[in-house]
């Protein structure tokens, strides 16, 4: 197989916890089906707290900027950058830190990188060529995150509630919704926002054929 030489096109996609980013970046992926996409999760990039005890693991504030491995993060978007492909880390949200599993994953034309932090990183935002803000009511997202929660991460309802009242949301408040003012495009109502994500998708699928 040849070398690609293709520069790949970076899209952030970020919102609160709840917000539809998620929903939205999958979106944008399905429309572009048939081209060369991949998606890139922060969540993925939690820092690796093998050497804590699981009580420690627990009480660490994942909506903080200091939970995520950004330097590792940064390293890998280069890398495919580059035409590389890369060994991309694997968490466990069942024991709170990072498997010791990797997926090995290979650069693609088009690269979604989603997260609540992503746009909080000037480093991570210098690298993307389209910035989205996923922006969804306080009700909803709270919502949807107890869903989310109680049925893929196996998380007790009081837990969740009391995870959302002491971290989720001053942190919403504190580093991620400051972070609108980066975005080139801000999506009201995440995935139901189908104008807008039908207008992303045209947008890329643009670049790509001028390239």
């Amino acid at each position: 197989m040849s070398k690609r030489t293709k520069r790949p096109i970076i899209i952030g996609v970020t919102g609160g916890t709840g917000s539809g980013k998620t929903t939205v970046s999958n979106a944008i992926y399905s429309q572009l089906a048939g081209e060369s996409i991949m998606i890139l999760q922060q969540d993925t990039y939690y820092n690796d707290q093998a050497d804590m005890s699981m009580d420690d693991r627990k009480a660490v504030n994942y909506d903080h900027p200091l939970a995520f491995d950004n330097d590792r993060m940064i390293s890998d978007l280069e890398q495919l950058l580059n035409n590389e492909a890369i060994d991309m880390p694997v968490y466990d949200y069942t024991k709170f830190t990072r498997s010791s599993e990797t997926i090995k994953t290979e650069p693609q034309d088009v690269i979604i990188v989603e997260g609540i932090l992503i746009l909080g990183d000037e480093r991570l935002r210098n690298l993307m060529d389209i910035k989205v803000f996923v922006d969804t009511d306080d009700d909803l997202r709270i919502i949807r995150r107890i869903t989310r929660d109680m049925k893929e991460r196996d998380r007790s309802l009081q837990s969740i509630i009391n995870q959302y009242v002491k971290t989720v949301k001053p942190m919403y408040n504190q580093f991620i919704e400051p972070t609108k003012r980066y975005a080139d495009i801000i999506v009201p109502e995440g995935g139901a926002n189908t104008v807008a994500i039908d207008l992303l998708s045209t947008k890329v699928r643009d670049i790509l054929q001028k390239d």
